[in-house]
């Protein structure tokens, strides 16, 4: 998977370590959660800057089942932004995860119990 080049936008920030390891081991899908493809971040990436202009996110995965985006922010080093793409100005923040790790466990959880609240029934 090719990773969106962020210093094409921000010329200042890096992606976090941790993510970088996880597209290098190509853990891109987590059935609810998913890592976006290059293009969609170009995409989404300019509409955000429409959106939300005072902020400076940096989207990496999206949920399938609804509008909920994960975002690094250039001001906010590695901390995980949940935001809710095409809220309005202001609503658009669902929560903060302090690190990129603490992010992907809460999307593998997210799989695990959807996987097993699907067997059960």
């Amino acid at each position: 998977m090719e990773v969106f080049d962020v210093q094409d936008v921000y010329e200042n920030y890096n992606y976090p370590k941790e993510f970088l390891k996880i597209v290098d081991l190509n853990l891109v899908d987590f059935d609810l959660w998913y890592l976006m493809t290059e293009e969609q971040v170009k995409i989404r990436i300019r509409g955000l800057q429409d959106r939300y202009p005072e902020r400076h996110l940096i989207p990496f995965a999206r949920r399938d089942d609804n509008d909920d985006i994960a975002c690094f922010e250039v001001e906010k080093g590695g901390k995980v932004q949940i935001i809710h793409d095409f809220a309005s100005a202001g609503y658009e923040q669902r929560k903060e995860y302090d690190c990129f790790w603490d992010w992907f466990m809460d999307a593998v959880k997210e799989m695990i119990k959807e996987n097993q609240d699907k067997m059960e029934n």
